[in-house]
């Protein structure tokens, strides 16, 4: 039988990496063994492999199985195509199906038949295969990627529109209350896109002051004004070729964006204090917290200029919409700062997670993220207790907000009601978009 697949191994069971190092060449060309996988990303891009046997536990004494989520959420995130088979014990199969729904291929049982290991691995490296030879001509996924999708149905449909746009120059505008990350999925969008190539350009439109919008975004040639010594570039210069991303787009002065409007009309710029217009090759991404359409009915946001950032629309719901992300999330955001200061925590326990999926999350994943920082600090255990995780606020949780709900729930379906279950005309009458609209009908079993 002619050797065929590469294949990367992580376990921290000395004697089952020698094992392993003797079994595996039998049926694959190249073989990587790996003790931890704090080495494992970088291993992926050196090595390439069709496929990865990925154990579920690295630390002693701690069996959550929530290191191997972790780091097979990694994986899939910073590789798609690539297989990863999880190698768990018999006790741990519950992890390995939740595992399974993450996106891991499979999973193999300890202790483990030769046959069965070797047939799973050959199959998790064909479909690497597969998938990759369909995939040949598409864009390739960004190589250190921030967002995390989850597995919620909101989140899976964002992703599969960011599928069909990100290749293409199409504006986009993200909406979503502050902390959902719209600065996240706005490099990600630019990331695999054909602008990835040249840095994105970000701005926070609406913390430039109104005397120096015009310099900040356009340029100003030398002497154009007092303190202006020598020529300057303005953003918009800057991200030639590459991507603008303009946040806090709502909060843009109305005799402003009329300014912002002719330079994305005309496509060209010209800079204060010259005549001169040049010429710009840009992909325009706009976000903001604000509803933009609820601006325009009341005179506070050009239409014309609406419609020019809305090419394609994306609203981020916030964390309390989307529960079962929010443990994967916080796990994620642990071992991300374990390793940046140096601590032993690699996960959360029962209790903990109750009450991170319990709270409100006001702020989203900014506050969440805040939260697991502050928690990792203060540890002293390798999960993160109940008593680590300190909230800002307990008035914030969903059992002392009910009044709200219910005050919300009436409205949906008051307006539902009144449009006859037109969705879409319930939702511009609540001011929410449809997604959004469905998720709260979900929410109160409509």
């Amino acid at each position: 039988m002619k050797k065929t697949g590469r294949v990367i191994v992580v376990d921290d069971n000395a004697g089952i990496r020698t094992t392993l190092k003797i079994l595996l060449p039998i049926r694959f060309a190249e073989i990587e063994i790996l003790s931890s996988p704090k080495e494992l990303l970088s291993k992926v891009s050196t090595f390439n492999p069709d496929a990865v046997l990925l154990d579920m536990n690295f630390t002693s004494e701690v069996n959550t199985g929530n290191e191997g989520l972790y780091w097979l959420t990694e994986l899939k995130t910073k590789r798609p195509n690539l297989q990863v088979v999880l190698f768990t014990a018999y006790a741990d199969i519950s992890l390995a199906v939740e595992g399974m729904k993450r996106g891991a291929f499979d999973f193999v049982v300890k202790p483990w038949d030769n046959d069965k290991l070797l047939d799973t691995l050959a199959a998790a490296c064909e479909r690497t295969r597969e998938l990759t030879n369909d995939n040949s001509n598409a864009p390739s996924q960004p190589k250190n990627s921030d967002m995390y999708w989850g597995s919620s149905d909101a989140m899976r449909q964002i992703r599969a529109m960011v599928d069909k746009i990100a290749p293409t120059d199409a504006t986009v505008l993200i909406t979503g209350e502050n902390g959902t990350g719209k600065d996240v999925l706005a490099r990600e969008i630019h990331m695999r896109s054909e602008r990835h190539k040249k840095p994105m350009v970000a701005v926070d439109a609406g913390a430039i002051t109104e005397t120096l919008f015009e310099s900040e975004l356009f340029g100003h040639v030398k002497g154009a004004f007092t303190d202006a010594h020598t020529d300057h570039v303005g953003k918009f210069e800057q991200a030639n070729g590459s991507t603008l991303f303009l946040d806090e787009i709502g909060n843009i002065p109305l005799h402003l964006q009329a300014k912002l409007l002719r330079v994305l009309q005309n496509r060209c710029v010209v800079r204060v204090g010259d005549s001169t217009a040049r010429p710009i090759d840009i992909r325009l991404i706009c976000a903001t917290n604000m509803n933009l359409e609820q601006l325009v009915k009341e005179g506070k946001f050009r239409e014309d200029l609406y419609y020019r950032i809305n090419t394609m629309h994306i609203e981020l719901l916030p964390l309390r919409e989307r529960r079962d992300d929010i443990v994967p999330l916080a796990e994620r955001f642990v071992i991300e700062f374990a390793n940046k200061y140096h601590r032993s925590v690699i996960g959360v326990d029962a209790q903990a997670a109750s009450k991170l999926r319990e709270y409100r999350w006001r702020g989203n994943i900014r506050e969440l993220q805040n939260c697991i920082e502050k928690a990792v600090i203060l540890s002293e255990g390798n999960t993160l207790t109940d008593s680590d995780i300190q909230l800002e606020n307990s008035s914030n949780s969903d059992d002392n907000l009910t009044g709200l709900d219910a005050a919300e729930e009436k409205l949906v379906r008051s307006a539902v009601e009144r449009c006859n279950g037109n969705i879409s005309a319930a939702a511009k009458m609540l001011g929410i978009s449809r997604p959004t609209l469905y998720t709260k009908m979900k929410k109160y079993g409509m």
